[in-house]
């Protein structure tokens, strides 16, 4: 059986445009190739490219104008940490590119605020998996922190969870007790970072951030797991695309 070929994502072609614009193969001041000549190249839709040459153009390194196309601007990124996330295969691409560096796993009674966050009754115990998330590929910065909540039951993941880095504990999960992932819903808010967190993130005091809560939902409409994210708002970035029904 011949191997199933990786699906292209977004962040792949950015990340190989950002390399070849590094390299001096697409120089400053130079145009990119055309979105359709971009989609031949690495097989995908345009709406994908698209989605690549947006996180180049948010990095700064490109502009884009109709009728011109896009065009070098700098051949370093204004910020290398601007992750973007609108789906469930963008959220496992990050976990691959944006590595989990565990920094504890324990069990908490959970109470006031964080229980509301978490949509559990007050009081209530869970283990609670707190990791940074760092770039694979630079690790000088972290580009977020994350407290993973999951059932006691599932006390047993910890030592999976430490030697599978790079990928999703739902996965994880699913893999050992066969929780599949139905459905996740996820809110986002503005947050100032305060006290220890902005020391582990390496911000000021009072930077601002986003706090992303994610729920994770199963086949039978029961919560499986809920985690809390806390990032700097100039390193992180969440898109999303409307339609009309």
């Amino acid at each position: 059986m011949k191997p199933v070929p990786k699906k292209i994502t977004f962040t792949d072609i950015a990340r190989d445009l950002t390399e070849g614009i590094s390299a001096g193969r697409y120089p400053v001041n130079s145009l990119l190739p055309t979105e359709m000549a971009l989609c031949t190249q690495y097989g995908t839709s345009r709406h994908t490219v698209r989605a690549a040459l947006n996180e180049l153009q948010q990095a700064g390194l490109v502009s884009r104008k109709k009728n011109v196309g896009t065009r070098v601007e700098s051949d370093q990124p204004h910020n290398a940490f601007r992750p973007s996330l609108a789906s469930l295969d963008d959220l496992i691409q990050f976990s691959h590119t944006y590595v989990r560096k565990l920094q504890e796993v324990a069990s908490e009674k959970v109470k006031g605020d964080r229980a509301d966050d978490i949509r559990c009754k007050n009081g209530s115990t869970r283990i609670r998996i707190s990791s940074l998330r760092m770039d694979s590929a630079n690790a000088l910065l972290p580009v977020g922190w994350t407290d993973i909540y999951v059932d006691p039951a599932y006390a047993d993941i910890a030592e999976t969870i430490r030697q599978s880095p790079d990928v999703l504990v739902s996965t994880l999960l699913e893999a050992r007790h066969g929780r599949r992932i139905e459905q996740i819903e996820q809110e986002i808010r503005a947050v100032t970072i305060e006290g220890p967190m902005a020391r582990s993130l390496q911000v000021a005091v009072g930077t601002a951030g986003l706090k992303i809560l994610r729920w994770y939902w199963d086949a039978a409409g029961d919560l499986f797991e809920a985690s809390v994210s806390i990032h700097p708002a100039e390193r992180f970035s969440v898109s999303m695309l409307l339609k009309r029904s």
